[in-house]
């Protein structure tokens, strides 16, 4: 019978891994809490007025610039998150179920939009948009109030098309378990194409699709880089915010502001997790 012996080294590295993993979070947490207004020093829990120790975060939500930027990062993700499902998952059944030429260079494609950098997708993107809006301001002669410019639809548009290839490997990870026979037996007692995709298809592929649209609102939700590079005037969303404030001053502020998008990308990604893991 043969015995393994952990290694002291090994166990002191994947200490120090989960150390520097999860200590600055824990230290973000903590400040979030500190009477000082600077993050120098920890001076102690700050108590003052009705918030107590929530003081931080009670400030935070009277700020009307974090709330705008609240709003558009949530109407971003949310609208981002349900083209990209949509399209995502159809392109994940249209790869799954027919042979077409170019299937090979598609599904090859999926992959360049993970695996490139952020910052030139976001030089490709802007350079696009940038060229396109002048052509058509151009081309159409378009008054200085009336022309094309940089603002939330291209922030949303940009966030659309990185989100669809991680909404269509999911979705086909789970089309990879399924047994097309249940809608050749659905099809067989009576019911159309629509009628099946809706009754038989669509609820076993819903934990994939769901997974893949928590994945999508959770890119988007935190994204920083294709947002910088796309947006606008009107358009700030919460991590450009947080970036602008950075570039001034660290306050409790702005890590009570950071340890809310960490439990809200946390209880997305836990959800997501969820149900991709369901059989």
């Amino acid at each position: 019978m043969s015995s393994t012996k952990r290694s002291p080294w090994l166990t002191l590295t994947a200490l120090l891994v989960y150390f520097f993993l999860y200590a600055p979070i824990v230290v973000l947490i903590v400040f979030s809490f500190n009477a000082s207004r600077t993050n120098v020093v920890f001076e102690g829990v700050v108590n003052q007025g009705p918030c107590g120790p929530f003081y931080w975060y009670c400030q935070l939500l009277r700020n009307r610039d974090v709330m705008e930027a609240t709003r558009n990062t949530l109407v971003i993700a949310l609208t981002s998150t349900f083209f990209a499902t949509i399209i995502g998952t159809m392109a994940a059944l249209a790869l799954q179920r027919f042979d077409f030429f170019g299937k090979n260079a598609a599904e090859t494609s999926l992959y360049f939009p993970i695996v490139t950098p952020e910052i030139v997708m976001g030089i490709g993107i802007l350079v696009l948009f940038s060229a396109a809006f002048g052509w058509i301001n151009t081309a159409l002669a378009l008054a200085p109030n009336q022309r094309l410019t940089m603002g939330m639809g291209t922030v949303i548009v940009s966030h659309i098309a990185f989100s669809i290839p991680f909404v269509t490997l999911v979705v086909r990870a789970r089309l990879h378990g399924f047994d097309s026979r249940l809608e050749e037996a659905a099809m067989d007692l009576g019911a159309n194409e629509l009628t099946t995709f809706r009754k038989v298809t669509l609820p076993l592929i819903a934990p994939g699709v769901l997974a893949g649209a928590m994945l999508a609102f959770t890119l988007s939700l935190d994204d920083f880089i294709i947002t910088f590079f796309t947006t606008g005037p009107g358009a700030t969303t919460l991590p450009i915010y947080v970036y602008g404030l950075l570039r001034r001053v660290v306050t409790p502020e702005v890590n009570a502001l950071s340890t809310i998008w960490i439990l809200v990308v946390l209880v997305v990604v836990g959800i997501s997790q969820w149900f991709q893991s369901r059989e």
